[in-house]
């Protein structure tokens, strides 16, 4: 399926504190999101780090966000595991709370074959009648969906498209010529994010846009209008703060640019911890040029 989502979607960060997720900060986010202009709300991606909450967590963030959204931009929730039964699980929670789709990343871990994406993600679009964004990120999980692959899962009725963060622009190139006419491809990497606009992606899932959504929501609209002249100039400022927001693994950097911003967002769930101090200054230092106030 084609056209669920074009623009600019916002990979968020959930926000803890010492008792369990931070409503209160977590509001304050969905609305500067909401107010900047986002087109899609992806909660409980990687950057959400649903890998170190707990499902009861998971299910109570989701109805939270759906009444707080109330339906001011789509709402997207991660629902991929390395457990295909808890993969189906977590998408039908998702939709019974009320979710307008679905982001599900390839199974980790075990390293299933070609095969056996397929029929992960259609076990996971059979149980649900929402649309599903597929997820590649080989760099996390250990498993590529290759474009010869994403074309057969590209005919499952609702794959609405897929979240492309493999980092390599020739297999990108592949898919695109592969699902062009059946579904849609977003970038899931933001130092790609023009490229994979330029030749025809609907839109972009960001980590970026935690940060300055506006301004990733600005790009998308300036591709789509063509004014390609001025969606380099952007670009070319917007990716030193992308790179600065991957200094380290996603999504410690981000977290600490939002708690930069004024927003309590706390730190990274354990394994996970605080952004080193020298990273934490390269951060500063591109948010600085980048012209936002530093307020912590």
């Amino acid at each position: 399926m084609k056209g669920f989502f074009y623009g600019s979607g916002t990979a968020l960060i959930t926000p803890f504190n010492e008792t369990g997720v931070n409503y209160p900060v977590l509001d304050q986010l969905i609305d500067y999101q909401i107010e900047n202009g986002t087109d899609m709300l992806v909660i409980l991606g990687t950057t959400g780090e649903p890998s170190t909450m707990t499902f009861e967590e998971e299910h109570i963030l989701m109805e939270h966000v759906v009444k707080k959204v109330n339906r001011r931009t789509k709402v997207v929730f991660g629902c991929g595991s390395n457990c295909t039964a808890d993969a189906v699980m977590t998408a039908k929670a998702a939709e019974k709370f009320g979710a307008d789709g679905l982001l599900a990343v390839t199974p980790y871990y075990n390293k299933c074959t070609q095969n056996g994406l397929v029929e992960y993600y259609r076990a996971i679009c059979e149980a649900v009648r929402i649309p599903v964004i597929a997820y590649n990120v080989p760099s996390r999980t250990g498993v590529e969906i290759q474009p010869a692959t994403m074309a057969k899962i590209a005919d499952i009725p609702n794959i609405a498209g897929i979240k492309d963060a493999g980092g390599n622009m020739s297999k990108t190139m592949e898919t695109f010529r592969l699902v062009r006419e059946k579904c849609d491809v977003y970038s899931g990497e933001d130092a790609l994010n023009l490229p994979i606009l330029a030749v025809g992606g609907a839109g972009v899932i960001s980590v970026l846009s935690n940060v300055v959504p506006a301004d990733v929501k600005k790009l998308c609209e300036l591709v789509r209008e063509g004014n390609i002249k001025e969606a380099i100039a952007l670009n070319d400022k917007l990716l030193p703060l992308a790179n600065a927001c991957f200094v380290e693994v996603n999504p410690i950097p981000v977290k600490e640019a939002m708690n930069l911003l004024g927003f309590n967002a706390g730190t990274p769930r354990a394994p996970l911890t605080r952004i080193e101090a020298c990273n934490r200054e390269k951060l500063i230092a591109a948010m600085k040029t980048y012209g936002l106030e530093i307020k912590a």
